[in-house]
C-alpha cells in the first residue's frame, strides 16, 4: 500500500510537523539523563526528518528508516548529514544503536500489511538485540479509543487543504482515515485520495510485550512540554543486559 505519496507528505511536513518540533526538546532531555549523548539513534517512521535534523544538530549519529519514498526525500534535504532508507520499520536490519525513536503512532501503521502484535514482538526483540545495555526505546502508540471526536476534519494552510473522514472499528480495534488532500501547483489545485488504516494496540499489551523482549518499560503523557495527541500513549523502555532479560523472559 502507498503511503505519504508526494502532494501528501508535502503536506505532512509543513502543516502537521509541530508534534515532532515540540516534542524535541522533552526527548533530548529523556536521552541525556539516561546517559545518552552521543552515538547512533534510529528513528522508526522518520517522516520528513523534522526529529532526525533535531538530533543531527546535537550531535548525534542518526539513522532514519520511513515506507514513503516521498519522505525520505525530503528527510534527505532537510538532513544532509544523516543516513536514510526506504523500507519497512517492521522488516529492516536494525545496526547497533545507543537509541530507537519512534514517534507519531508509527508502530499503529498497516502500510505494510503484516503489522500485528505478534509483530511488533519480533520488532522489539530486534531492537533489543541492537541496542547496548540501558539503550532506549522511546515511541508512542494509538491505543483504542483514538478514532473519538469528530468523524470529519478539515484542515487548511496557504497552498493547501486536507479532508479526512474517520472511522473506528470497535470490534477489530481498527481506525480507518480516508484522506482527501487539496495542493496548489500553480493556479490549480491538483487532487489526491489516500487510505490510512491503523491497529489500534492496548497498552497492557504493548507493556507486556516489552518486558517479554527484555526491557524495563515505562508510560508517559507527554514528551517534555509536549502533550501526547489524545488516544495515544508514549512508552520509554530501557533495555536490560542481555542476561538479566532472557530470566525475566522466561519467568
Amino acid at each position: 500500500m502507498e503511503s505519504y505519496k508526494n502532494d501528501l507528505a508535502y503536506i505532512h511536513d509543513t502543516g502537521f510537523g509541530d508534534f515532532a518540533k515540540n516534542s524535541a526538546p522533552g526527548l533530548l532531555d529523556i536521552l541525556h539523563k539516561n546517559g545518552i549523548k552521543s552515538g547512533l539513534v534510529i528513528d522508526l517512521g522518520c517522516g520528513s526528518g523534522i526529529w532526525a535534523s533535531e538530533l543531527s544538530r546535537h550531535e548525534y549519529d542518526v539513522l532514519g528508516i520511513d515506507l514513503s519514498t516521498s519522505m525520505i526525500e525530503i528527510a534527505r534535504k532537510r538532513v544532509p548529514n544523516a543516513h536514510f532508507r526506504t523500507e519497512s520499520l517492521l522488516k529492516a536490519e536494525l545496526p547497533h544503536c545507543v537509541a530507537v525513536t519512534s514517534l507519531g503512532e508509527c508502530f499503529n501503521y498497516l502500510f505494510d500489511e503484516s503489522n500485528s502484535l505478534n509483530q511488533m514482538r519480533r520488532l522489539f526483540r530486534r531492537v533489543h538485540s541492537a541496542l547496548q545495555p540501558g539503550g532506549l526505546l522511546i515511541f508512542d502508540i494509538a491505543v483504542p479509543g483514538r478514532g473519538k471526536g469528530p468523524r470529519q476534519k478539515h484542515i487548511e494552510g496557504p497552498d493547501w487543504a486536507v479532508l479526512v473522514d474517520v472511522n473506528e472499528d470497535r470490534r477489530t480495534n481498527r481506525l480507518t482515515r480516508r484522506i482527501t488532500s487539496f495542493r496548489q501547483i500553480g493556479s490549480l489545485f491538483r487532487r489526491d485520495e489516500e487510505i490510512h488504516q491503523l491497529q489500534l494496540y492496548r497498552r497492557s499489551d504493548v507493556l507486556r510485550e516489552l518486558r517479554a523482549a527484555g526491557f524495563r518499560p515505562r508510560t508517559t503523557d507527554h514528551y517534555g512540554r509536549q502533550k501526547m495527541i489524545d488516544g495515544c500513549v508514549a512508552f520509554v523502555a530501557t533495555a536490560l543486559p542481555k542476561s538479566r532479560s532472557s530470566r525475566s523472559a522466561g519467568r
